[in-house]
């Protein structure tokens, strides 16, 4: 196992630098780097003291699985996609082979003129953003109205009920992903 690659992926996965987790951790940053790049092994107690820095145990960071190498399909092309379509709005969804074990969503709408989708209330904590690649739609989201052109981009708590109505002249293309995580 390289515990230093290991330190080096979950620190930039958490969004930190070496001078941020040092400052956490309170060591220097250079003892970061000299471990991410295996000049140094640390002892134990040092190890846990980076770690909780990014708030992790010991046990979380050798329980974490990594891959060794790409075992899956990465590129989708459009014929490929998964359609999930409902009603009048053509869904495509991207990573048809991660439908179980999916944490996020990336969807191509395509709303003709005067369809909507709407999306009840849900117990589960997700978030959703998207960009309107053309046309004009309508985002109605907790009593509020927004109107989106091509262009225009969209950020919110999916959990609210809330509906995307395409009131204009000509279809709209909406992107959109959201990520999913149950209650338990």
């Amino acid at each position: 196992m390289d515990i230093g690659e290991r330190l080096l992926t979950i620190r930039r996965n958490k969004g930190l630098s070496q001078r941020d987790l040092a400052k956490r951790a309170g060591v220097t940053n250079s003892a970061i780097s000299m471990i991410e790049t295996n000049r140094v092994s640390p002892s134990v107690s040092s190890l846990e003291k980076i770690l909780a820095g990014m708030g992790m145990s010991l046990t979380e960071f050798f329980s974490i699985k990594q891959k060794d190498k790409l075992d899956y399909q990465v590129v989708y092309r459009s014929d490929e996609l998964l359609d999930v379509s409902l009603d009048e709005v053509t869904t495509k969804l991207v990573g048809k082979h991660f439908l179980k074990e999916r944490s996020m969503g990336l969807t191509l709408q395509t709303y003709p003129v005067a369809s909507r989708a709407e999306v009840k209330a849900t117990s589960q904590i997700s978030e959703k953003a998207g960009y309107v690649i053309k046309g004009e739609m309508t985002l109605e989201i907790q009593g509020e109205v927004h109107p989106l052109v091509a262009g225009d981009s969209f950020y919110f708590e999916s959990h609210f009920a809330h509906r995307f109505i395409n009131q204009g002249r000509g279809e709209a293309l909406l992107l959109s992903v959201q990520t999913v995580t149950d209650v338990e």
